[in-house]
C-alpha cells in the first residue's frame, strides 16, 4: 500500500475517464480516509433524511444521526421547517428520539424546555444563578431542506442550498415522477455490510457488472437503452423497463414503465422502479472502513404494498441485494490485501450501461473533497 499523502491517494485518477485509473484502494481501507469521509464530506453534504409526509403537519419531527451528530428536523407552529443538533445546551443530553409530534422539546435529563424555534423557554431552579438568561439560549440550528419530495439536511452553514446546487435534479425527479409528493411510507429494509460505503456506491454506479452478477436485473431493464450521465453532484441512470415478461416480478399491471434512477452526492440513491407510482430511496451510511449500513425506504401510492409490491420488495431483498452485497464484501476483501491498488476505469463514451463512467464520476468528486480537506 502507498503513503497516505494527497498525492499518492489521487494518483492514476485522470479528469478523462477512458483513460484513468480507479480511486486508490487506501480510500477503502485506511482509517485515516474514513474520517475524512465522515467529516469533509458526509458532514459537509446534503443528506436525506425522510419524505416531506413525515413533517407535513405543524409540530412534527423526526430525529437522525448524520456522520455521528445527532440531528432533529421539526415543523414549528406557523409551518416552518427547522433542523438543530438534538443536544441539550444544558448538559449535552439528546433532546427527542424517534419521530412523532410535539408542542415543545423537553430535555430528558434535567426538563429544560425550548420552543420549536430552539429558544429556551423555561430552566428549573435557575433564577437565582448570575448572569444567566434564558432567553440567551439557543439550539444550534443546521440547514435544512425541502427538495424532490423529500427533506434533507447539511452540517455545513456555509453550503449552498441543495437546489442550486443539483442543477437539474429537481426538474428530473418532476418529470420522471410527478406524484412523488402524493407517495406514502409503505416499508423499509435494512443491511448491515462489510465494506467500505465508497465500494457500495462504485457497485450502484455502474451496469457494467450486471449481465454477470445479476441475471433478473437485465430481464427486467432493457439494458439496451440503458443510458448513464454525469451532472455537477448526480448522475441519472435511465433505460425502459418492466415492458415485457422477465424473472425478477411481475409487471403485467404496471403504469411505470422505466428504470429511472439518480445518485445523488455523496450516499444517496434515489430510485423509480416498474411497477405502480414509487420511489425507493437507498441510504448508503458510512460506519468504519469496512462497514456500511443501509436503508430501502419504498414510497408508494399506498401505505400497504399491493401484491406485485410484495413480491418486487421480496425480489430486491432475497436476490438483487444478496447479489450485490457478496460483490462489494468480496471487493472490499480484495482491496485489503497486497494485491490489488487501482483498476482501470471501463468507459463508453456513448454513457451506455456498461460504462464505469458514473464511478469516475464519483472518485473526481471524492478526490475534491480530499483536496479541500488537505
Amino acid at each position: 500500500m502507498g503513503s497516505d499523502t494527497p498525492v499518492s491517494i489521487s494518483s492514476g485518477w485522470d479528469p478523462q475517464p477512458g483513460r484513468s485509473m480507479s480511486l486508490h484502494a487506501d480510500a477503502y481501507t485506511r482509517r485515516r480516509w474514513f474520517d475524512t469521509d465522515q467529516r469533509d464530506i458526509i458532514g459537509r453534504s446534503w443528506q436525506w433524511i425522510c419524505h416531506g409526509e413525515k413533517l407535513r403537519e405543524p409540530q412534527s419531527y423526526v430525529t437522525e444521526s448524520i456522520a455521528g451528530m445527532p440531528i432533529v428536523a421539526i415543523r414549528d407552529a406557523t409551518g416552518e421547517l427547522r433542523a438543530f443538533y438534538n443536544v441539550c445546551k444544558h448538559r449535552a443530553h439528546h433532546l427527542l428520539d424517534g419521530e412523532g409530534t410535539t408542542s415543545n422539546i423537553v430535555c430528558p435529563y434535567h426538563a429544560w424546555s425550548y420552543d420549536l424555534q430552539g429558544q429556551l423557554k423555561a430552566a428549573r431552579h435557575t433564577g437565582h444563578l448570575e448572569n444567566f438568561d434564558v432567553s440567551s439560549v439557543c439550539l444550534d440550528q443546521v440547514q435544512v431542506e425541502e427538495f424532490g419530495g423529500f427533506v434533507y439536511v447539511n452540517l455545513d452553514p456555509a453550503a449552498a442550498p441543495l437546489s442550486e446546487q443539483s442543477g437539474d435534479l429537481g426538474a428530473e425527479i418532476t418529470h420522471w415522477a410527478p406524484d412523488v409528493e402524493q407517495l406514502t411510507f409503505a416499508h423499509r429494509l435494512s443491511y448491515t455490510i462489510n465494506s467500505n460505503w465508497k465500494n457500495v456506491v462504485d457497485n450502484f454506479l455502474e451496469c457494467y457488472h450486471c449481465h454477470v452478477a445479476h441475471k433478473d436485473f437485465v430481464s427486467l431493464v432493457d439494458m439496451d437503452t440503458y443510458k448513464v450521465t454525469t451532472h455537477g453532484i448526480y448522475s441519472s441512470h435511465m433505460a425502459e423497463a418492466g415492458k415485457s415478461d422477465n424473472t425478477a416480478y411481475d409487471v403485467r399491471d404496471a403504469t411505470v414503465t422505466d428504470h429511472a434512477v439518480w445518485w445523488l452526492w455523496p450516499n444517496t440513491c434515489i430510485m423509480r422502479y416498474p411497477g405502480r407510482g414509487n420511489m425507493i430511496i437507498l441510504k448508503i451510511i458510512p460506519a468504519g472502513p469496512n462497514l456500511t449500513y443501509e436503508t430501502y425506504d419504498f414510497f408508494l401510492e399506498s401505505a400497504e404494498p399491493n401484491d406485485t409490491e410484495i413480491e418486487s420488495i421480496r425480489y430486491l431483498d432475497e436476490v438483487l441485494q444478496v447479489e450485490d452485497i457478496n460483490l462489494v464484501e468480496s471487493v472490499q476483501r480484495g482491496m485489503e490485501t497486497p494485491a490489488f491498488t487501482q483498476g482501470r476505469i471501463v468507459n463508453d463514451p456513448l454513457g451506455s450501461g456498461l460504462s464505469e463512467h458514473a464511478l469516475h464520476h464519483f472518485h473526481g468528486l471524492v478526490l475534491d473533497a480530499y483536496g479541500d480537506a488537505q
